[in-house]
């Protein structure tokens, strides 16, 4: 097999692991994921491998390995600085909870271990020499851009619930459209998704709103309606208007795609931010979104009469550099009516205006704490944290240069005016 996707470091420590197994007798495959992206031309990531061995076997025959999830068949076996999952043809008794097998029997048939897996695309594999197996015709499926379960719909659905999730992911990512009968069996079999933790659905999630097409992804979600049946229901109904802006924030600005459906939602920032800790996203990703929509409201209360561009420097240094960039990233994609005239001149002169910020945080004053209260005489308190916001702002504003000599000036300056008052 000549791979045209993959890493050629990587596809030639798989063919290591393949020559082995077939010299001792072994079937081995590529299997799963990397035949179908090679097929789709897309990057090919790792590469999982199927074998008659047995996982004793895949042991004895490979100097480094790990016993990953060897009571299901899986060895992980290390060659180089690449790992593959080596695992043992299969087949699945019942399902715990709508998520893993309760038993699985090794079998000598690779056609029986194709059979077990969720879509069609995903139940190909091909061996050293090329030749493909694909009893199912995933490869026509790919050809075609459909996402089909393997045999019958709800029961693959039924055996793992978190298919119906990836299989609306792969739709999206894929931008590819679900044969008929799968989606039927989705629509039938969606209430098994309460079954599911909540961290394995965002993980699907996550990868869906990295992907090329995130509002196709997000219209099936709210067609099928398969989050109302989660541990947390999802019921809020977005304004499409705004969802269908989401394909024109880049893939790499995640957090932006986010905060824009949840701002479809109608949610706040404290709302979104409820919201994504129940569904277990990290407090980084929480707060990102938070910031863009507490800003969002910010900017929408703005005095059109007031001097913009010193209260954006102060949101800049309230929010971060970061959220505001990805504040005007967000605000770009929106419909002219859900802007007001302080939103409308942010995109024209905010970036700019940022620009010309040359601090942003109190460690980059050159005077600290400890000078403030050495210069002034006085006891710490919190008037050492306000006044050193004060001449956090002139600085980022550009009404005073960051040099100690000129705050310790403003800083004497608005001590007497203080105490005047």
């Amino acid at each position: 097999m000549k791979w045209k996707q993959a890493d050629a470091g990587m596809a030639g420590c798989a063919e290591q692991v393949l020559s082995v197994l077939e010299a001792h007798g072994h079937e081995a495959y590529w299997v799963g994921g990397c035949v179908r992206d090679e097929l789709m031309g897309r990057p090919v990531n790792d590469m999982d491998i199927t074998t008659s061995a047995r996982p004793d076997e895949v042991t004895g025959l490979f100097e480094r390995t790990v016993p990953t999830g060897i009571e299901h068949g899986t060895i992980t076996v290390l060659v180089g600085n690449y790992a593959f999952e080596v695992t043992t043809y299969r087949v699945e008794g019942s399902y715990e909870n709508h998520r893993r097998p309760a038993e699985v029997a090794f079998v000598r048939d690779l056609t029986e271990d194709l059979r077990r897996r969720d879509f069609t695309m995903n139940a190909i594999a091909c061996d050293l020499q090329g030749r493909i197996v694909d009893p199912y015709h995933g490869a026509d499926d790919i050809r075609e851009g459909v996402i089909r379960c393997v045999g019958a719909a709800r029961v693959r659905f039924q055996e793992d619930a978190l298919r119906m999730v990836r299989c609306i992911r792969f739709a999206s990512v894929f931008g590819y459209r679900i044969a008929f009968n799968t989606w039927k069996g989705l629509l039938e079999e969606k209430s098994g998704i309460q079954y599911i933790a909540l961290e394995r659905i965002r993980a699907e999630l996550d990868k869906m709103m990295e992907g090329p097409h995130p509002f196709l992804g997000l219209n099936l979600l709210g067609r099928s309606r398969l989050l109302e049946k989660a541990r947390v229901p999802v019921t809020y109904t977005p304004s499409v208007r705004l969802l269908s802006r989401i394909d024109d924030i880049p893939s790499s600005e995640a957090a932006v795609r986010w905060a824009l459906l949840m701002k479809a939602c109608g949610l706040s920032g404290q709302e979104a931010g409820n919201l994504m800790r129940q569904y277990t996203f990290s407090n980084d990703a929480r707060e990102r979104v938070e910031a863009q929509l507490d800003l969002d409201e910010k900017v929408k209360g703005i005095n059109g009469e007031a001097n913009l561009r010193e209260q954006w420097v102060g949101l800049v240094l309230k929010y971060g550099q970061e959220s505001a960039r990805r504040w005007l990233l967000l605000c770009s994609v929106l419909p002219q009516e859900s802007r007001n005239t302080a939103a409308d001149e942010l995109l024209a002169h905010g970036q700019e205006w940022m620009d010309e910020m040359n601090i942003f945080r109190l460690h980059d004053l050159e005077i600290s704490g400890s000078d403030v209260i050495a210069i002034s005489g006085k006891k710490g308190g919190p008037w050492v944290g306000e006044l050193l916001k004060h001449l956090l702002f002139k600085a980022a504003a550009g009404h005073l240069p960051n040099t100690k000599l000129d705050l310790t000036e403003e800083m004497r300056r608005v001590m007497v005016t203080d105490e005047k008052v």
